[in-house]
């Protein structure tokens, strides 16, 4: 008897339902109902009328704003240099930035804690988004190294025939056909940043307090309703996000076959 692809599919159809569609209706449930079990809005009021919860989320953006901008500035060089390196050299370069990643990230964060802890450096907003950028970095580096590996160098030969100078190659032609890897490292960056709580509690002592960690103390002191509205919150600016950088990618996906 043979068995019909569709029937492989299933134990992805089950995980999914699972893991990925049952949680999210059950946020919502929540988010919308009260402790009464009535559906309401005013979860979402409570959120907007508390001045520290308001405070502590566009703090979390400005926090991701900034590690996904550094994640940028350090990853591109990065990821630019492995790609016009030699296969040999980048490959190594690649397994270099890839070993950290085996070991979990709360080690790597426990381990950060240690050196500055060794260096006598002050746990506060310094150390957290050092502690952000070395954690996600990698993540911006491998989308935009992939883009530019796979760039067909055909287009950089082009504009140097026509006497483009190596700064005008780049900008008009390198970075254009680039866009996707970019956008695509921006987002991997961008989300688990806005939403992490664990980094933030071990690099500053619990100094400072991100919206993941709001979330999580609101769920752990067995306010579902409330937490549930403010996760919702935070998938609906991430959701948000993500339309804008499909938006933006299939603009950079246009503006790379004009080139």
């Amino acid at each position: 008897m043979r068995i019909k692809r569709t029937t492989w599919a299933l134990p992805y159809f089950i995980f999914l339902l699972l893991f990925v569609a049952l949680p999210l209706v059950m946020v919502l449930f929540y988010a919308f109902h009260g402790r009464d079990g009535g559906i309401t809005l005013a979860n979402f009021v409570r959120f907007f009328q508390t001045p520290e919860d308001l405070h502590t989320f566009v703090y979390s953006i400005e926090i991701a704003l900034i590690t996904t901008v550094l994640c940028l500035l350090l990853g591109y060089p990065a990821a630019w240099i492995m790609s016009n390196s030699n296969l040999s050299r980048s490959s190594i370069t690649v397994m270099l930035f890839i070993l950290p990643m085996w070991i979990n990230m709360l080690i790597r964060t426990l381990a950060t804690v240690a050196l500055f802890d060794f260096l006598r450096a002050p746990l506060g907003e310094a150390t957290l988004i050092f502690g952000m950028v070395y954690n996600f970095l990698p993540f911006m580096i491998y989308p935009i190294y992939n883009t530019l590996s796979k760039m067909n160098k055909s287009y950089i030969e082009a504009a140097q025939d026509l006497g483009a100078n190596p700064v005008t190659v780049f900008t008009k032609v390198t970075v254009p056909l680039s866009m996707p890897g970019v956008l695509s490292g921006v987002l991997m960056v961008f989300m688990p940043t806005i939403s992490t709580f664990a980094v933030a509690e071990l690099l500053t002592m619990n100094k400072i307090k991100l919206f993941g960690t709001t979330i999580q103390e609101n769920i752990n002191n067995g306010m579902w309703n409330y937490g549930a509205a403010l996760a919702l919150i935070m998938l609906v600016i991430i959701g948000i996000t993500m339309l804008f950088s499909d938006s933006e990618q299939e603009q950079a996906n246009e503006a790379g076959g004009l080139i």
